[in-house]
Parts: C-alpha cells; sequence; structure tokens
C-alpha cells in the first residue's frame, strides 16, 4: 500500500495562479484594456478606485479562459457590458456556458446592456450595489 503525504493547503494555495489572470491571457487582457469600449470607459471611470460604495473592481480581468468587463474580487461579482456582438446565435449560447462555468466558482454575473450605461448609468451603478449587497438573489441571463 502506498500512502501519498499531501499538504492539501499547499496545494490550494496554487488555484487562484492556475484560475486567474492566466499569463497565457495577459496580452489579450491589455490589448481589451487598451481598446476598451465607451461604455466600458464609462463605467469603469465609476468602478475604478473603489468609487463605488468602496468596493474594489478589476478591468478585464481573467477567470479560467475567460476575460471579464469588470470583477469585484471581494463580493466575487462579474459585472458583463453586452454590445451588439452578444446577440448572435452563437454568442447567446457562449454566455450562457460562460455564466454557467463562473455561477459553478461561485462568482455572481450581472450583465447590462452598452445603453443602459450611455442612458441610465446610476441605474446601473445602483444594480451593481443591488447585486453586492444580495437584494436581489437571481443571476441575470444572456436573452434567449
Amino acid at each position: 500500500m502506498v500512502v501519498f503525504d499531501l499538504d492539501f493547503a499547499s496545494h490550494i494555495k496554487v488555484l487562484p495562479m492556475l484560475l486567474y489572470n492566466r499569463p497565457p491571457l495577459k496580452s489579450r487582457r491589455k490589448e481589451l484594456r487598451n481598446g476598451s469600449t465607451p461604455a466600458e470607459i464609462k463605467l469603469w471611470s465609476v468602478l475604478q478606485h473603489s468609487n463605488l460604495g468602496g468596493y474594489k473592481f478589476r478591468r478585464q480581468h481573467s477567470v479560467g479562459f475567460y476575460i471579464l468587463d469588470f470583477y469585484c474580487p471581494s463580493e466575487r461579482l462579474a459585472v458583463e457590458l453586452d454590445g451588439d456582438s452578444h446577440f448572435t446565435v452563437d454568442a447567446i449560447e457562449y454566455d450562457r456556458e460562460r455564466t454557467a462555468y463562473l455561477n459553478a466558482l461561485n462568482i455572481k454575473v450581472v450583465r447590462f446592456l452598452n445603453t443602459d450605461v450611455y442612458e441610465n448609468l446610476n441605474g446601473v451603478c445602483e444594480k451593481v450595489l443591488e447585486e453586492i449587497k444580495g437584494e436581489n438573489l437571481t443571476t441575470p441571463q444572456p436573452p434567449p
């Protein structure tokens, strides 16, 4: 009989390195940050520097093989902005799979249209705070 002496705690510390901001995605994350959409720039102006309720957000943060528009690590909340490219059949299915993957990691995903940011930035920010405070317990899904 072979007995393995594994220190589980030391292995668990490696998981975040394998899951978050994976090195192979670094150049793509930078590319996305440098090529942010106007809606992302507008929302980031509110989220950066812990301006929204004191919560720290990261921009273009990767989890697994997915890159999130915005991520609040302390609350495990992803904020995604959807433009026209998200409304094809393939994109809708991709977003569903992505959301399911993130939910399986206990990361909640809230989605907004770019037009929501342009037309009602305060409402978007209020909704993000509601999600953080647990006032809305359902995870919004992409449209069918």
